[in-house]
């Protein structure tokens, strides 16, 4: 039973938060399966710290245009035994980004590499989520998304790009070691979700539709993001986001006309060079090392990248997750079938 712990807050369990996911997600009209697929990549980014990618990410699934529109089989449109082009068929991206993720791990292990790309699809949320997926199976994981305009490029006004994320994935003796960048100066989702409930964004990432900066995320999504960077720096975001939108080009046999999205996983046999647990025995060892760097004054800890995603999780699965209690009646209202949930 969830409890309230503020005014405006609710805290559940993960068994509670689980049901409350699946529930809102059957409630729009999804599969069982792919109830449980929408539902555990959320609660996961809730686990690991992000609120914003949490359970109100499943509001953004339903309010996406592309929502309404008819939905199809994923299916292969070209294939070797190594690579794989893919057709979302209008899916949600959590649910045809985990089965890509799926592909990508069957034809590495049968081919020891595998190049599977993935179109017509929208909102894939977190791309550590799938290359903590791909990792865990032994493989190394390069993971990259070309997404639909919401960045204005280096000295630009207007969205060109989107935020565009490159992640990787590591096996080591432990957890995987999971780099995951977005390319833009703020993440997407957390402007949405910051839009939702009147929160203000820090200064310096986003314009308005005029072209002058915002700190007011409604202002924000109708203006434009900027690269990562800052001012004197931008264009380094700018490139990367660049180089995703040019991989995301591979895909643009499968996606619909006058799109940018696209989605690209490279993953590999370390014991294509080196026997598998010699290669996370390396890794871990670099980690370790790197670790014992000494530290500058005031650092408590050289902490890796993911490693308090991690700890937040293990922590959080014992103790629970809060959400805004305007996100819980919201998802109540799906669960009940009330696509117009009450919360724009």
């Amino acid at each position: 039973m969830t409890d309230q712990t503020g005014k405006d807050r609710v805290h559940m369990n993960v068994a509670e938060a689980r049901a409350l996911g699946e529930a809102a997600m059957r409630g729009a009209g999804y599969s069982d399966d792919d109830a449980r697929i929408l539902t555990d990549h959320v609660l996961d980014a809730a686990l690991c710290g992000y609120e914003y990618s949490g359970l109100p990410k499943l509001l953004n699934v339903v309010d996406y245009p592309d929502f309404r529109l008819p939905r199809r089989a994923i299916r292969v449109l070209r294939e070797t035994g190594a690579t794989a082009l893919l057709d979302g068929g209008n899916n949600t991206g959590m649910v045809a980004a985990y089965r890509a993720s799926e592909a990508t791990i069957a034809r590495a292990r049968a081919n020891g590499l595998a190049i599977v790309c993935l179109a017509n699809t929208w909102m894939t949320g977190r791309s550590a989520y799938y290359c903590e997926m791909i990792a865990r199976a032994g493989l190394v994981v390069i993971h990259t998304v070309a997404a639909p305009p919401a960045v204005a490029p280096f000295g630009g006004t207007r969205p060109a790009l989107g935020t565009n994320p490159i992640a990787f994935g590591f096996p080591t003796d432990s957890d995987p070691l999971v780099i995951d960048m977005g390319t833009s100066a703020f993440m997407g989702t957390d402007l949405q979700f910051r839009a939702r409930l009147g929160i203000p964004i820090p200064a310096g990432v986003a314009l308005g539709a005029d072209g002058q900066p915002t700190t007011d995320a409604a202002a924000a999504r109708r203006g434009a993001l900027l690269p990562f960077g800052g001012p004197e720096g931008g264009y380094k975001g700018f490139g990367l986001a660049l180089a995703m939108d040019a991989l995301g080009a591979l895909t643009v046999a499968a996606r619909p006309t006058n799109t940018a999205s696209g989605y690209l996983f490279i993953a590999f046999k370390p014991d294509l060079f080196v026997p598998l647990d010699e290669y996370r025995r390396e890794v871990s060892r670099r980690i370790e090392m790197i670790k014992a760097t000494p530290r500058q004054a005031g650092i408590e800890e050289i902490r890796i990248p993911g490693e308090r995603g991690y700890r937040t999780r293990a922590r959080l699965v014992r103790e629970g997750i809060e959400i805004d209690v305007k996100i819980c009646d919201a998802l109540r209202h799906l669960a009940e079938g009330n696509l117009d949930h009450g919360l724009s």
